[in-house]
Parts: C-alpha cells; sequence; structure tokens
C-alpha cells in the first residue's frame, strides 16, 4: 500500500525569518493523525533567512539528520564543540540529555534550506559523535544511515535504514524494503512511484509517500529526481 501525504497537505509556519514544512505534528502546528510514523518522530524542512539562527535547544532521546540543500549553517552545542556544514553535507546528530545545540545561517546574501529528521534511538545504545558525510553527485542510490554502519554510512540508534536516491530523468529505480514501513520523500524533482500491491503514484517536488507491507517499490523519475528513502524495520 502506497498513500500519498502531499506537500500542500502538511502543516505550514512562516515567521519571516523562517519558513517550514512540517510532515508530522511539530511546534504549533498539531495534527493527531499525523504524529510520528513508526520511529520516525519528525521530518521537516525548513527555511533559514540570511544571519538567521534557531538559539540553543535540547532535544529528547532522537537521532537529529539534517541534510543542506542549499546555503551554509553553523552548528555548535553546550559541549564546545562546532562544525560548518555547506550545501550537500549531511550531519547525524545522537542528542544527549544536558546538551544543547544551535543553528546559524552564516551567509548574508542567501538563504538556508536543510532537511531535518529525527529517529527515537534505543535507549540501551550510547550517543555518537557529529557524523557527516556528503551527498554523492553521481550515484543513483546511496546508504546514507543505518544501525549497522553498512557502506561506511553513519549509525543511528534505531533499526531503521536512509538512503539518498538521485536519478536521471526517465531513469528509474528498484528499491528493495526489509521492513514493512517506509517512507519516501522527494527533495526535488517529479517521479512515479510503484509497488507490488498498489496502483501507481506520482509525487512532486516535496510530497511524500507512506509505504506499508511492500516487499519493494520503483522508482521512475520523470525530471531530474532527488528523495529520500527512509525504510523502518518495525
Amino acid at each position: 500500500m502506497i498513500i500519498m501525504r502531499t506537500a500542500n497537505q502538511c502543516g505550514q509556519a512562516d515567521y519571516g525569518w523562517l519558513r517550514a514544512r512540517y510532515t508530522f505534528s511539530f511546534g504549533h502546528y498539531f495534527d493527531p493523525k499525523f504524529l510520528n510514523y513508526r520511529t520516525l518522530r519528525v521530518l521537516n524542512q525548513e527555511v533559514l533567512a540570511p544571519k538567521a539562527e534557531f538559539q540553543p535547544k535540547s532535544y529528547p532521546h532522537v537521532d537529529v539528520l539534517n541534510i543542506i540543500l542549499q546555503g551554509e549553517a553553523q552548528y555548535r552545542d553546550s559541549e564546545g564543540n562546532h562544525f560548518h556544514a555547506r550545501q550537500g553535507d549531511c550531519l547525524l546528530f545522537s542528542a544527549r540529555q544536558g546538551n544543547r545545540y544551535s543553528e546559524q545561517n552564516t551567509n548574508d546574501i542567501l538563504p538556508l534550506t536543510r532537511l531535518q529528521l529525527w529517529l527515537n534511538a534505543c535507549p540501551q545504545q550510547e550517543a555518537q559523535p557529529l557524523q557527516h558525510r556528503v551527498l554523492p553527485k553521481n550515484k543513483p542510490l546511496t546508504l546514507l544511515a543505518s544501525p549497522t554502519s553498512a557502506n561506511n554510512s553513519m549509525h543511528l540508534r534505531q533499526q531503521a535504514w536512509i538512503s539518498y536516491l538521485a536519478l536521471k530523468p526517465h531513469d528509474s529505480q528498484i528499491l528493495p524494503l526489509r521492513g514493512k514501513h517506509a517512507y519516501l520523500q522527494s527533495i526535488s524533482g517529479n517521479a512515479i512511484i510503484n509497488g507490488n500491491q498498489s496502483k501507481d503514484v506520482r509525487i512532486k517536488c516535496g510530497d511524500g509517500v507512506f509505504i506499508q507491507e511492500e516487499q519493494k517499490v520503483i522508482v521512475q523519475a520523470g525530471t531530474p529526481f532527488q528523495g529520500l528513502l527512509i525504510d523502518l524495520a518495525d
């Protein structure tokens, strides 16, 4: 089964310094039907104005993945660690109790656009140091994060696999699924999603689909397509 969640159906916010789209309930946006999806707790796309920043804040017991789509950002934590990220960088934070994190758009002109995901972390697993990967430019499918750090991926404290998809127009990619639940987010471009149990679903930039009880799906790009697959084993 494949269920569409269009960009227009998501929560929206515009504070001037920050514009955001929320797939699940977050901040002022609350929808009891979209609190989370299994262990996937947050999937936000946010745009920070030049020089805007999030003040230091703490997180619950989650792994936080930030993917920089445009611009650059400075990240700091209350332990004195900092990292400067640019377009294409992926950062994975293991949130820890008592540690606070800030984020700033350091550019004077360009906005900062990024995706942010939270996944509930297993309480038995210890926090990891900041992890960093760069989105590949000429690879159709790349494993970004996994519970086993397979294929040089970042380590998640949860049974989940996050993959980055980059297809040329009219190219297709088979996505085998490990569990009964997955979520596919379009970062940019249009595509057709096909599963064994479902009719074709067409998605465009900003849309997402809930995938249930499918062993695999096929993604066929209509335009240059970037997407994110979150494969949830539970």
